[in-house]
């Protein structure tokens, strides 16, 4: 689908996205061996991209398909299709512009549809809230695989119009967060005294898990979980020129996104450390509170 969309659209910007690393890699490989000079793959959650990536009124057309049903009950809100995410896309489409919508579980199509009639800004360019077939479409392995195993496909098609919707802005990555503290603890006390560091908020979790020691540095692993974007991320402890001078910083690692949530993951872990011994202090703080 992605590699036809290209194709088709030889004037278009295409973007992917892929949270399995097997599949974008495979993806890469077709574009390069193609030719294919304007598409795109991105290793992210659509929540994510959507939240981050998009500017408002940039997009014209969005193709789900065949999204994780996450059948469980407890497992609910990390379905796609939910009120948070139609809102984003709608905010994020321009007018006229198209959703298209596939899937091969009718539980998932009928909550889908209920979803997209509660929805004013999207109109339906069907005559029935789903169809079993459009023509000229091409079909994802994944449909492939649901035909061959006698499963029915449902696909829906929805064009935005007029009507004003939710405002939602992207949300813009921050400075690096920084903190330099001056301390007469050794990497292996501060290691010793290290315990689980968990924080919990409505809209924010915080697990700082682990502790490794390297030659010049500590490195404290990471879970930082915000509503529209979940990280594991290090944070490097280093030591500086100056004897007894620390450096608190994000490491790169992975590509990690300076958000709201690592600040705070880098304040919790500096006051942590100021609380190890009454000489530690701090020297300079670049960090973001929660509260701003």
């Amino acid at each position: 689908m992605l590699l036809h969309l290209a194709q088709q659209h030889p004037d278009s910007n295409i973007v992917g996205l892929e949270i399995s690393n097997r599949c974008l890699v495979r993806a890469e490989e077709r574009i390069v061996k193609r030719s294919l000079h304007n598409v795109r793959v991105i290793h992210a959650p659509a929540e994510t991209a959507l939240n981050h990536l998009f500017a408002p009124d940039s997009l014209s057309e969005v193709h789900i398909n065949f999204p994780d049903p996450w059948f469980k009950s407890r497992h609910e809100h990390r379905r796609l299709m939910q009120r948070s995410t139609v809102d984003v896309i709608i905010n994020r489409l321009k007018p006229g512009a198209r959703l298209y919508l596939a899937t091969d579980i009718i539980e998932y199509a009928e909550m889908s549809a209920e979803l997209l009639a509660e929805t004013p800004q999207l109109d339906n360019v069907l005559d029935t809230p789903w169809t079993s077939a459009v023509p000229g479409r091409t079909p994802t392995k994944y449909e492939q695989k649901a035909r061959r195993e006698g499963r029915d496909c449902y696909f829906f098609i929805y064009q935005r119009n007029d009507q004003p919707g939710p405002a939602i802005p992207v949300i813009k990555e921050m400075v690096m967060p920084h903190v330099v503290l001056e301390s007469p603890l050794s990497f292996e006390a501060i290691q010793d005294a290290f315990e689980p560091i968990e924080h919990n908020e409505p809209d924010l979790h915080i697990n700082v898990q682990y502790v490794y020691q390297g030659k010049r540095a500590l490195l404290f692993e990471t879970h930082v979980k915000e509503p529209t974007i979940d990280q594991r991320v290090a944070l490097n402890l280093l030591t500086r020129d100056t004897p007894g001078e620390l450096t608190l910083q994000l490491s790169m690692l992975g590509h990690p996104r300076p958000t709201a949530g690592v600040h705070a993951a880098a304040n919790l872990i500096a006051d942590w450390l100021l609380s190890l011994h009454p000489d530690t202090r701090i020297i300079k703080r670049k960090t973001r509170s929660t509260e701003d």
